[in-house]
């Protein structure tokens, strides 16, 4: 009996990349028994947009997919400060203030994310009162919990190399968003019971750090199911920010979602979107 989960951020509109994840997640649940979850992602500073779960809410129902909401990320602030302070005191935590720019100029490696942040302020630590995110040490984590390994669906057993990604942000310089996607949703998903994680490709690398947090936080291991993507015609995922055509546009317009959920299901994909592994 599975448990997995759909979690939107509420900074756009969904599209069709979205329900097809939720598809999957739905499907993969409910063919084992089990609870397909709805939680919603809104800690992303100005741009979360609260209204906007309404229509989440009702994307789903229109694509025939049923769900138990669990609370938002905007009510667990308090766990993520928790784990934070537990992480600080184990001393695998360090402040940084480099910005973007900066990192990409002094990097001398590139990691799933782009380019991986040489530990500047490990050396040359920020100044009392200085803003500054906080970053997970990595080779001290590791000699901390030794080699991992964790598991996915399709791909199989996977040794864990969370030092490809290097120091990873876990707690952001922006007040207006109180943890990192990494540290928020690893305890949001052990905090749920959810078993399998079911999410897209393009977050196989994200997982490393994850199962490196589970062993430091001592959370329990879930298994993971990284799906295939939907892509547009530049064989570019379908995102938000390229203004993928929205599905509550398609619902509003009297469109059948649960037909467009059976076509989904059933490969039938609408005109320059393909299924991409990456």
């Amino acid at each position: 009996m599975e448990v997995t989960r759909f979690a939107p951020s509420p900074n756009g509109a969904l599209h069709l990349g979205h329900a097809w994840s939720a598809i999957v997640a739905h499907d993969l649940a409910r063919n084992s028994g089990g609870r397909f979850l709805l939680r919603i992602e809104d800690i992303d500073g100005g741009r979360s947009r609260p209204e906007l779960a309404d229509s989440f809410r009702a994307d789903l129902a229109w694509l025939g997919l049923t769900f138990e909401e669990v609370p938002a990320q905007s009510s667990r602030v308090d766990a993520y400060e928790v784990a934070a302070a537990t992480l600080a005191a184990m001393g695998l935590l360090y402040p940084c203030r480099c910005t973007r720019a900066e990192i990409a100029a002094a990097a001398r490696a590139m990691g799933p994310d782009g380019p991986v942040y040489p530990g500047t302020c490990k050396a040359d630590p920020p100044g009392w009162g200085e803003a500054a995110a906080w970053r997970l040490d990595v080779a001290a984590a590791l000699a901390r919990t030794g080699p991992l390994t964790w598991h996915d669906a399709l791909a199989g057993e996977q040794p864990a190399r969370p030092d490809l990604a290097g120091d990873v942000v876990l707690v952001r310089k922006d007040a207006d968003t109180p943890a990192s996607y990494h540290l928020a949703v690893t305890l949001d998903d052990a905090a749920d019971g959810v078993t399998l994680v079911t999410r897209g490709a393009d977050l196989f690398a994200a997982t490393h750090i994850h199962r490196l947090l589970q062993e430091l936080l001592g959370l329990p291991v879930p298994r993971w199911h990284h799906h295939a993507l939907l892509v547009d015609e530049q064989g570019r995922k379908l995102a938000k920010r390229r203004n993928s055509p929205a599905l509550s546009d398609r619902r509003l317009a009297g469109e059948d979602g649960l037909a467009l959920a059976a076509a989904l299901r059933m490969g039938q994909l609408p005109g320059g979107i393909w299924l991409s592994s990456a």
